[in-house]
């Protein structure tokens, strides 16, 4: 994390039509660290540009996401959320408490994954996993 994703150039590769708009919501997904939902990204979006209507939000999202530019993930807490596709596979951890997701990448698992679609007679092409849990030390505290 932490390194911003030129997804404006990204879109310009694959021959997308840029207005402002979708320049400003671009920059918003690029400069963001953590998985905006798109209520999110509209409020980003909107201090940059007041005339950004959360409809253009959700278009230029869903526009991103067919052309392979955004990755969306539909975790428990019912809001879709997104990221730039990484160049690298990683899988994340939900925190049920905050809503923060942290993102993870273990050779272990992921070898462990392939070997079980091997041994199900499959070839694995494509996984996602997501870990849900909350803070080991926020349960010893209690509220109290």
């Amino acid at each position: 994390m932490g390194q911003h994703i030129d997804i404006e150039a990204l879109c310009i590769e694959r021959g997308m039509r840029m207005t402002d708009q979708r320049r400003v919501i671009a920059r918003v997904l690029g400069e963001a660290d953590d998985h905006p939902d798109v209520e999110e990204v509209y409020r980003r979006a909107t201090a940059i540009d007041k005339r950004i209507s959360i409809a253009t939000v959700y278009r230029t999202v869903r526009l991103f996401e067919e052309a392979g530019i955004l990755e969306r993930h539909d975790f428990r807490d019912g809001r879709s959320r997104y990221e730039p596709v990484p160049d690298a596979h990683h899988d994340h951890l939900i925190d049920l408490e905050s809503g923060d997701v942290v993102e993870f990448h273990d050779p272990e698992i992921e070898e462990l994954q392939k070997r079980i679609a091997e041994r199900l007679g499959y070839r694995l092409m494509d996984h996602r996993m997501e870990l849900y849990g909350v803070r080991i030390d926020s349960q010893k505290h209690g509220n109290g």
